[in-house]
């Protein structure tokens, strides 16, 4: 399939490689024009006041939200506060995913961290790619979270796929969410050695689940 990558600013390159090895044909989008033919978009990391002005002044917020009306469209960390409906800031957002996120809320890149996620949602992922460790369910997924946002609010049609480990094991933060077609992780899957959130991807573009 040829599935795009949001190519304004940002890490798009490692998606672009990620959905290379996977064996699929990553098209850079700057223009309108760049839509076309696309079974899906990634918006990739980056600096998401940044990307939604270039969106704004490149002519692309309507043909974004458009597309998004029939396909697939993934944000990651600051692609995922492009994707919101609140970033409790004025910017230029998309307004797509009935979710509020904060910006930067676990503070500076010396603050940057990585952790393990329990994902259920991979368990599809995990059984077809038939590299599982045995045990019931999939395995955890390792998350890099780099000047990370998280996802304050989701509303009711939000599924939650993701927290952080809560104080004395319990539920911390949400920080992946899926709304029908549209995805969002707070954290940077294409800098982790796992494609199974790519994998996730591609099955929403052919429609599988």
């Amino acid at each position: 399939m040829d599935l795009g990558v949001l190519a304004l600013q940002g890490d798009f390159a490692e998606h672009a490689h990620a959905l290379r090895r996977l064996g699929h044909n990553p098209v850079e989008v700057r223009l309108p024009r760049d839509l076309e033919g696309l079974a899906g978009l990634i918006i990739p990391g980056g600096e998401s006041t940044t990307i939604g002005k270039l969106a704004v002044k490149y002519g692309l917020m309507q043909p974004l939200r458009v597309f998004a009306q029939t396909r697939p469209i993934w944000g990651t960390c600051a692609g995922a506060i492009f994707l919101s409906q609140d970033a409790r800031r004025p910017q230029p957002l998309l307004g797509l995913m009935d979710i509020t996120v904060a910006r930067n809320a676990f503070g500076r890149q010396v603050d940057s961290f990585e952790t393990d996620l329990d994902v259920p949602a991979l368990a599809e992922v995990e059984a077809k790619t038939a590299r599982g460790n045995g045990q019931p369910g999939p395995r955890p997924f390792h998350g890099i979270f780099i000047r990370a946002p998280l996802i304050e609010r989701a509303g009711p049609g939000v599924e939650v796929l993701a927290r952080l480990p809560g104080p004395g094991g319990g539920q911390g933060p949400i920080v992946a969410a899926r709304q029908g077609r549209l995805l969002a992780t707070a954290f940077h899957p294409e800098l982790a050695a796992d494609d199974r959130f790519h994998r996730l991807f591609v099955s929403l573009a052919r429609g599988e689940v």
